[in-house]
């Protein structure tokens, strides 16, 4: 069974990721790692803590001569701001004069929630482990299933279809999207120029006002073969297992598959993907992907479309109105360096997330200790695809 974990706070010496499962042979690239970490990084509307940050992974346990070896790998990830934090959070004791504390807790973030789960007066280890800044690792963690995948030919990108209030009109091609993700920089992550000028604007207007923004990403995975997935359990079926990864990313408070929104306002005969037979290429295809990639809980051979809702994250230059945890008396929220927003980097993080999900799916139906006897494995079920 393919599994990972995260370690790490936001201002800690590193953030850690660990990937078990991933067969021998799979070929590794730092250098496609550290892309995908990169891409993580840009966006219009990011704040500060990117222009300390150049995220750059060590992998210290796993991969050897550039492929994996079949034991579990470990990712390390410095965090250049941890020498600023290095008196304020120690392993040891320290010195309390040192201590950064948090007692004006954000309305719509964790710092309460957390204060009161684990009985601390000071927010400040909730927001260290609840911060976003621990996505960098699952980001690392979802490059090496995307390294897996890419051996079977499948693609897992990303772009953004509405900020704020603005929105993307059309269905954007795989094309476009694959292109997107080719640029040297990126604004907005949205495949249409014009909109993305608009979006523009609604960021513009959050940092003018001391404000946030939030907006939908859509996560794309491409090249799928039907079958992944089980309709069989609750917990193997695969669009529930896309839904909890996409929306246990910070701030994501939806996840969409599909075109489920506007299916639930519409009739059936308008909803379903009709089925079709190519007698030339042996093959059934869907006349459009309004379900998005996924019946019954189990890959269809589409596209898997699966969107984010996100929030406008909590940190605002302009604080809402808290309590302090010390005197119980009204206050304004904590400020903590932030950004104003992060939909395009929310939809690099999804793409790792339903990468490794696929990537579970796609080695618990074909399984091997090696590439090799994983591929034997596929090679024997598009046969019995091509036979059906």
């Amino acid at each position: 069974m393919l599994r990972f974990e995260t370690a790490g706070e936001s201002h800690g010496e590193y953030l850690v990721a660990t990937l078990t499962g991933l067969p021998a042979g799979v070929p590794v690239s730092l250098d496609a790692v550290n892309r995908e970490l990169w891409r993580r990084q840009q966006g219009y509307g990011r704040g500060g803590r990117m222009k300390i940050e150049t995220d750059r992974a060590e992998i210290v346990a796993g991969v050897r001569h550039s492929i994996t070896i079949g034991s579990p790998v470990a990712i390390l990830i410095r965090n250049a701001d941890w020498k600023n934090w290095t008196e304020v959070l120690p392993v040891g004791q320290g010195q309390e004069e040192k201590k950064k504390p948090v007692t004006r807790p954000r309305p719509g973030h964790a710092d309460l929630a957390g204060a009161l789960k684990y009985g601390f007066h000071d927010a400040r280890y909730i927001l260290e482990r609840a911060s976003a800044r621990e996505t960098t690792a699952r980001v690392a963690a979802g490059a090496l299933a995307k390294a897996l995948l890419a051996q079977f030919g499948i693609e897992v990108l990303s772009h953004v279809t509405a900020v704020g209030g603005v929105r993307l009109e059309r269905r954007a091609a795989w094309e476009e999207i694959a292109a997107l993700s080719r640029r040297g920089e990126v604004l907005l992550g949205c495949v249409d120029p014009e909109t993305e000028a608009r979006m523009k604007e609604v960021v513009d207007e959050a940092y003018r006002t001391g404000d946030t923004v939030g907006g939908v990403f859509e996560a794309v995975a491409h090249g799928v073969p039907p079958g992944l997935g089980s309709h069989i359990t609750w917990d193997s079926r695969l669009d529930g297992r896309l839904a909890q990864a996409v929306v246990s990313i910070q701030a994501v408070k939806g996840v969409e598959i599909g075109d489920a929104g506007q299916g639930a306002a519409s009739f059936g005969s308008a909803v379903q993907d009709t089925i079709h037979y190519h007698r030339q290429d042996r093959r059934f295809f869907r006349g459009a992907n309004r379900a998005g990639g996924v019946e019954g809980g189990m890959t269809n051979g589409q596209d898997i479309v699966v969107r984010g809702f996100l929030k406008p994250i909590s940190t605002l230059r302009r604080p809402l109105e808290s309590v302090d945890l010390a005197t119980r008396e009204p206050a304004l929220a904590a400020y903590e360096r932030s950004d104003v927003c992060v939909v395009p980097a929310a939809g690099v993080i999804a793409e790792a997330m339903v990468a490794i999900v696929l990537a579970q799916a796609f080695l618990e139906k074909f399984g091997g200790d090696s590439l090799s006897e994983t591929r034997r494995n596929y090679e024997g079920y598009l046969k019995q695809l091509e036979e059906f």
